[in-house]
């Protein structure tokens, strides 16, 4: 489905913060007018914020934007887990025809199936590097979806970076534990080798600039590479020398267990939102 033959589709955002703003900039970079794309967020200063940002309509509650949402074919849910049921008991009556893309960590699609009354959803994991259109997200779709809903929902998402489909519901907990989370792992490692490198001797904006560095050039080397991040790993760490120094210090402190216990942590937690929100 190509943007085009997104021109005269609505697109209703129910929430109006970081992750819908990433995803309506990206859409209308795209190309997608402002005047398809509403949004219900409660609170009036980030109203004010999406329509001065954007120009596109922003309405207090769903009966405020009770004509724009019965247009939608498209609802997007951006609202935290703990208020997903309370804001879909007030939508619910005005989208019965639309597909529903939910990108609300750990609320099942069942649970969303039942408060809206439809099977049309399709559950996204995204995370924060969308707000630079560099986003990756993870997709789910109930079999209620058809394959036109399907290039749907890729290509709003599409518009906020990459994406991977997968099979079965709960592995979207490892998602969220992966690459929804992730770009915390990230920034607190950078953290670590800033610090490391400030105390070495360097200023804050050089161990800053070679720290954020080093993580982009890695990541587009194994993003290219047709070898195993192991044996990439190993190319850089000559035994005896620097790297070996400090990736057996690592190891010795059992840091890569550690981290994967902190993923499954993560994965655990997204598993208790559904539990404790979705019922």
């Amino acid at each position: 489905m190509t943007l085009s033959s997104l021109s005269h589709t609505r697109v209703a955002f129910i929430g109006g913060g970081n992750m819908a703003s990433a995803i309506i900039g990206g859409l209308l970079q795209q190309g997608l007018a402002a005047a398809q794309i509403s949004v219900v967020e409660p609170f009036a200063e980030t109203r004010d914020a999406l329509r001065g940002k954007f120009g596109i309509a922003a309405a207090p509650d769903a009966g405020a934007a009770a004509a724009e949402l019965a247009r939608a074919a498209l609802v997007v849910w951006a609202v935290k887990p703990q208020t997903f049921k309370d804001a879909a008991a007030a939508v619910a009556p005005h989208t019965h025809t639309a597909l529903h893309l939910s990108v609300a960590a750990g609320i099942t699609s069942d649970s969303i199936a039942r408060w809206l009354g439809t099977g049309h959803i399709v559950r996204a994991m995204p995370n924060t590097p969308a707000l630079i259109g560099r986003g990756m997200t993870g997709l789910y779709a109930r079999p209620e979806v058809d394959t036109p809903g399907r290039a749907l929902a890729e290509q709003v998402i599409a518009a906020a970076g990459r994406f991977v489909w997968v099979d079965a519901e709960e592995q979207l907990d490892a998602v969220t534990a992966l690459s929804g989370s992730g770009p915390a792992y990230v920034f607190l490692f950078l953290e670590a080798m800033v610090q490391a490198g400030v105390e070495m001797g360097l200023s804050p904006s050089q161990a800053h600039q070679l720290a954020v560095g080093t993580f982009q050039g890695a990541s587009a080397l194994a993003a290219q590479s047709d070898e195993a991040l192991d044996v990439l790993r190993q190319r850089v760490t000559s035994k005896g020398g620097t790297t070996h120094a400090a990736v057996t210090h690592l190891q010795a402190q059992q840091v890569p267990e550690h981290f994967i216990a902190a993923i499954h942590a993560a994965r655990t937690r997204a598993q208790e939102l559904a539990a404790e929100f979705g019922g």
